[in-house]
């Protein structure tokens, strides 16, 4: 079987994350119905390089794709984006080979969180509104402690006794664009939810309401920010560029008069 890497991005709004599901709507789903209708065949592999939560958008989220009979890698993403809902869509399409993987090739990936600033009647599925003033220098600070190799078990509600809730960060950066802020975090890998507790825990110092010295004796799960603001930015392999400006995905500017 040939394999294909697939770069893919989403608006995860309408569906309850990255991996496919018996009873609900999924990303992973909405792909490979449209691979089943252009291939004519169920007999195909498709996996991503790891889940996206309900809501959680991506910029590039990766999978590979083993199917039965190749195809030119053009009219593979053209067919599949002509099979996809509008708030799906597959960037670009690669021959790889049968070595890469999707997963387990992955060495870090990054995810930017969205906070606006103001109220927005049109991005309010892309940010979350944030109505007190932020102070993003005790942002930053408490950033700069969350960066390293730590045990993220308060951040997070998977059973460090059945997966290992030690994580590498790279990288925790903030930066403002407009009405926005932009929160870049990068790693090895990342737990269940703990991205956004992390960008929880930041608002709350910036907020004045915790001390950036207090991010790791906080109680993490109940200030867990929305998923509407959180995007898997970029997925890396051996090779992959890893710098890069700290972009929005989804502007949010008062329109000009």
């Amino acid at each position: 079987m040939p394999r294909y890497k697939l770069t893919i991005e989403y608006a995860g709004t309408r569906y309850s994350g990255w991996q496919k599901q018996k009873n609900a709507r999924t990303v992973q789903g909405e792909l490979e119905r449209a691979i089943g209708e252009l291939t004519h065949d169920q007999t195909f592999e498709c996996m991503g390089s790891g889940r996206t939560d309900a809501g959680v958008h991506a910029l590039r989220q990766v999978a590979h794709l083993d199917v039965r009979n190749p195809l030119p890698a053009e009219s593979l993403r053209r067919g599949l984006n002509d099979a996809l809902p509008a708030d799906i869509h597959v960037l670009a399409v690669d021959s790889v080979p049968h070595r890469f993987h999707a997963r387990h090739g992955a060495v870090a990936r990054s995810y930017i969180y969205q906070i606006s600033r103001r109220r927005s009647a049109f991005a309010k599925p892309f940010v979350w509104w944030v109505k007190e003033a932020l102070d993003l220098e005790r942002m930053k600070d408490a950033a700069a402690r969350l960066s390293g190799m730590h045990d993220f078990q308060s951040f997070s509600d998977d059973d460090p006794d059945e997966k290992s809730t030690e994580v590498l960060v790279e990288e925790v950066t903030i930066g403002e664009d407009g009405d926005l802020i932009l929160v870049r975090v990068g790693g090895s890998h990342f737990i269940w939810k703990m991205v956004r507790r992390m960008v929880g825990v930041l608002v709350e110092v910036g907020k004045g309401q915790l001390d950036p010295g207090e991010v790791w004796t906080v109680d993490a799960a109940r200030l867990t920010a929305p998923a509407s603001g959180l995007f898997l930015e970029r997925v890396f392999y051996d090779g992959d560029q890893r710098h890069w400006p700290l972009q929005p995905a989804m502007p949010v500017r008062p329109a000009r008069g």
